[in-house]
């Protein structure tokens, strides 16, 4: 296996260890430009339209070998601009291209609904400009409706395992034509289970197709892919540049249980927007309630609501209409909103890559953002295990209800901490500059 390693001044990232490490060589020539890295005039005019005046460090390190027809396995932190480094190749490589009915030339598998939606929405007006044709392909919606869609001739889809699954049994799509496979965070495919299903439907793809494998972490989890699909890939481990590590503020927030509550409440309440991480369904629902009870402009999101529910929801939280995410992992996996400044693990994530992702929701491109995780004393320990395994050295606080105040339950919260502050360049709610509560 050929391996090249892409780093901008890397610290390594924690999830490299896991993997067969990639040998650091001196990189090629980095392309300042999308024009220098080849695509095709139509897409360097429509980047050109959207703003996109420089690729982001993983699509200049990728797209050479991407577009030569290379198979490629990369890491780039969620944020990173990996979208567009594996969207471009597959839209300049099917250029020119027209499917048959039921038959894509290109196939983006992803863990979640979320995720499909903003691949497919981040990639539209790029295959506009080539007259391609995107289909998203997920459940939660008319499988008729997708259906016609791939009876009507679709280039690329981006699909979830299971939905594809289903429409490939039906008869309504054959995988028989794909030259250009995606995988985006296979790792997350891997954790959720979808493996079998991701081979199945893999295994109908011809050989000799090329193969491209984007994760924000890459482990062990991933080898069973690599191994069985990936011929001679080049890695690419792009870590983040000191200036992008200097942008997230990571915080412990260590409570008691009694505490915990009122502490959520007012970093919910502070001035902008702010999304929470809670483990299960349940949780989620129960800790909207209290908010919205709270006068917060709280809602839900995850698995248990409908497709159309979940798409309005992100669109009133990406509006400022909700102040208040409360989401699971795999709900909010595929997340993306512009300026989000502050991301709060309620409960703490059962490892250092769910925490890099729940992280990657803020501070993306360039931006500012801040992460706290809630701790509660039984989890002290394993949170500062899980934080050495991600490579964060967090700033610990120990919160409390001070003296005299009321309690938790009270109508005010008692404990204060996050307030609002932004900066130059830090967008509308961010969230450095934190207080912090010192017994």
């Amino acid at each position: 296996m050929h391996r090249t390693h892409s780093s901008n001044k890397g610290t390594p990232l924690a999830g490299l260890d896991d993997f067969a490490s990639p040998a650091p060589v001196a990189p090629a020539t980095v392309a300042t430009s999308f024009t220098d890295l080849g695509l095709p005039p139509a897409l360097v005019k429509e980047l050109a339209r959207q703003r996109m005046s420089a690729p982001f460090v993983i699509q200049a390190a990728t797209l050479p070998d991407s577009l030569a027809g290379r198979d490629i396995l990369a890491r780039g932190r969620t944020g990173s601009g990996k979208t567009l480094a594996f969207g471009l190749a597959v839209l300049a490589r099917t250029a020119g291209q027209r499917s048959a009915s039921r038959r894509p030339l290109a196939l983006i598998l992803v863990p979640t609904r979320e995720l499909a939606q903003q691949v497919a929405g981040a990639l539209a007006p790029y295959a506009r400009s080539l007259r391609l044709t995107v289909a998203t392909v997920v459940g939660g919606r008319s499988i008729s409706g997708q259906a016609r869609a791939l009876r009507g001739g679709a280039e690329v889809v981006v699909a979830t395992a299971g939905r594809l699954a289903d429409l490939v049994e039906r008869g309504d799509c054959r995988l028989d034509r794909v030259a250009v496979t995606v995988l985006d965070e296979a790792d997350q495919m891997a954790n959720l289970g979808f493996l079998p299903q991701i081979t199945a439907l893999l295994d109908q793809v011809p050989s000799g197709g090329q193969h491209l494998l984007f994760s924000a972490t890459l482990d062990r989890d991933v080898d069973q892919l690599v191994d069985r699909y990936l011929t001679d890939p080049v890695v690419h481990v792009v870590d983040p540049s000191a200036d992008v590590l200097a942008a997230t503020e990571h915080h412990v927030l260590e409570v008691a249980a009694a505490d915990k509550q009122a502490a959520v409440t007012e970093i919910a309440a502070r001035e902008g927007r702010v999304l929470l991480f809670v483990e299960t369904r349940q949780a989620v629902d129960q800790l909207t309630e209290r908010l919205l009870d709270g006068g917060i402009r709280a809602a839900a999101l995850h698995g248990g609501k409908s497709q159309a529910q979940r798409s309005r929801t992100l669109e009133l939280f990406k509006a400022g209409q909700v102040t208040a995410l409360v989401a699971t992992n795999v709900a909010a996996r595929g997340i993306h909103v512009d300026h989000l400044g502050l991301v709060v693990c309620v409960d703490p994530p059962g490892n250092h890559k769910d925490y890099l992702h729940r992280g990657g929701r803020t501070a993306r491109a360039g931006e500012s953002g801040t992460v706290v995780t809630l701790v509660l004393p039984h989890q002290q320990r394993a949170v500062a295990q899980l934080m050495a395994r991600a490579g964060i050295s967090p700033r610990v606080t120990q919160g409390h209800v001070a003296e005299g105040e009321p309690g938790p339950g009270a109508v005010e919260p008692t404990v204060r901490v996050f307030p609002s502050t932004s900066g130059p360049g830090q967008g509308e709610d961010a969230g450095s500059g934190a207080a912090y509560l010192l017994q």
